[in-house]
């Protein structure tokens, strides 16, 4: 029953213009929800910590977030193939505004991380579900001309994102940043419950849940790990060890259930392709970099640099510009062309150079300075972000794209993940490390709050000094650690086999091409 699910999967003919065009702002939106609410909340985070916590706990406001939605995002996939999308997207949506609804009423940072938690639960089923029926709905070789739609959603959110968090929390309270999801996530529910006609795929199955458990046991294993070590215990700690030896059996005991599986929740079998495993590999390293290393840039604005939360967000307008034009133009070539191999090294070779530059940012560097810096990274990032998504669609068959669609997305959250709490250990190390050293008679604890922008504004004219220095020290620090990652994207695109885009066929003849065996 389950392979006359995949062969009906595969049988789905692709939507012609019109159908495509009345459901895709619907989609759009679900993309816009899943980005608006990391970007807003990622400009208010430091008067966060400074009202709940300490910048400490900054990096588990994000991580939080990111390892629940990491841990749910193959499972969505998958669920997606059996079920037809429009359940699982109507349902992630909603666990996410509940989520979003708690969280503007947390009054602890506990309940803050545990309600952002659960947004994170819907969030993996937002990009997943659009991204997914997108590619149900229009083959490999049109999908570029789709690529300026999502970019162009993607981009609204980016801008709009830091701008609305950061006048929302210098006008009202950073509590409205969540609340703002609602009208966005209501749109998005309403237009999709009415457009949204998929065919479902009613048949009898047997859900992995045990392969989702071991999945989700062996992500937040290593997150913790990557969290924990070095800084709460130390490497060779009994929980830290512990900790690796719970990923690694985990990790062999999912490996081993998806062999067996009826209906794996992530099919070993298609990283039997190369372009899938390679793209696999560079989006967990993009995750790695990006977003681990982009959390500490507000940290660093909004004291060293004198902005208020809303001329942070401006300040990463250049970035989002500078993605924007790239995406639009490798969507583009890609459509005209049907190649794609040179945009992702390009890709990994520009953002190589921008992370190297960020290492030089200093306590007297120019917003435009600063400002040229985004832009180069967000030309990386442009040639990379959609591209990766492309080639693990085009190399899997119709019957897989929820699970190409997840695994790619996957991979860069479990490795956004890691960056974040790894980079969140060097950082408050670095941070704390150089303070103390410098100023060993002031108590001033980085983890207790007293370093929100805020109370840094009015520190003696010699503390501040010093205070600014370690938190330009710690920032470039983890943009040093990004740098490596970057690279090796650039080299893993090197090994991309540049196959032929798949164009628009007749149902009868969709189906899938035959794995390019590793090796």
């Amino acid at each position: 029953m389950a392979q006359n699910a995949s062969a009906e999967a595969a049988a789905v003919p692709t939507g012609p213009r019109r159908e495509v065009l009345i459901i895709l702002p619907g989609l759009l939106l679900a993309i816009m929800l899943a980005m608006l609410d990391q970007l807003v909340v990622s400009t208010a985070l430091p008067r966060i910590v400074g009202d709940l916590g300490g910048v400490t706990h900054l990096s588990w406001v994000v991580t939080a977030y990111v390892l629940a939605s990491t841990v749910t995002t193959p499972l969505y996939g998958k669920l997606g193939d059996l079920y037809g999308r429009k359940r699982l997207l109507i349902i992630a949506i909603v666990i996410f505004l509940v989520g979003s609804a708690l969280s503007g009423l947390s009054h602890t940072m506990d309940q803050l991380i545990m309600f952002r938690a659960l947004q994170g639960l819907g969030a993996g089923g937002l990009l997943v579900g659009a991204i997914a029926t997108i590619g149900d709905l229009v083959s490999p070789r049109e999908r570029g001309q789709y690529m300026g739609y999502i970019m162009a959603s993607m981009t609204l959110a980016m801008i709009a994102g830091p701008l609305v968090g950061g006048y929302i929390t210098d006008s009202l309270s950073w509590r409205w940043i969540f609340y703002i999801n609602m009208p966005i996530g209501g749109a998005a529910l309403i237009y999709l419950a009415l457009t949204l006609h998929l065919p479902r795929h009613v048949v009898k199955h047997k859900i992995d849940y045990l392969g989702a458990a071991l999945l989700a046991v062996a992500a937040s294993s290593l997150v913790l790990l990557t969290t924990w070590g070095g800084t709460q215990y130390p490497w060779r700690s009994a929980q830290i060890m512990g900790l690796g030896a719970i990923a690694i059996a985990s990790t062999a005991g999912f490996i081993a259930v998806e062999r067996r599986a009826a209906e794996p929740v992530l099919p070993l079998h298609v990283f039997r392709n190369r372009n899938f495993s390679l793209v696999t590999a560079m989006s967990f390293l993009l995750g790695l970099a990006m977003f681990g290393a982009l959390t500490f840039l507000p940290l660093y604005q909004q004291t060293v640099q004198h902005l208020s939360a809303t001329q942070s967000g401006l300040m990463l307008i250049p970035l989002m510009l500078g993605s924007t034009v790239t995406t639009l133009i490798a969507g583009r070539v890609t459509t005209r062309t049907g190649r794609y191999k040179a945009l992702p090294i390009i890709g990994g070779a520009v953002m190589t150079v921008a992370m190297y530059l960020l290492t030089m940012l200093k306590v007297d560097t120019s917003l435009i300075t600063s400002g040229l810096f985004f832009v180069v990274l967000g030309v990386g990032m442009g040639f990379l972000m959609q591209i990766t998504t492309l080639v693990a669609q085009n190399s899997v068959g119709p019957q897989d794209m929820g699970v190409a669609s997840s695994s790619r997305t996957f991979f860069q959250q479990i490795g956004g993940s890691i960056g974040v709490s790894a980079f969140g250990a060097i950082f408050a190390h670095q941070l704390t490390g150089e303070m103390h050293a410098k100023l060993p008679s002031v108590h001033l604890n980085a983890g207790s709050g007293q370093l929100n922008p805020v109370v840094v504004a009015h520190l003696p004219a010699a503390i501040k000094d010093v205070v600014f220095a370690a938190i330009t020290h710690a920032t470039t620090t983890v943009f040093f650690f990004a740098a490596p990652a970057a690279a090796a994207v650039f080299v893993l695109a090197c090994f991309l086999k540049e196959v032929p885009l798949r164009g628009r066929a007749p149902a009868e003849q969709t189906a899938p091409e035959a794995p390019e065996l590793v090796g």
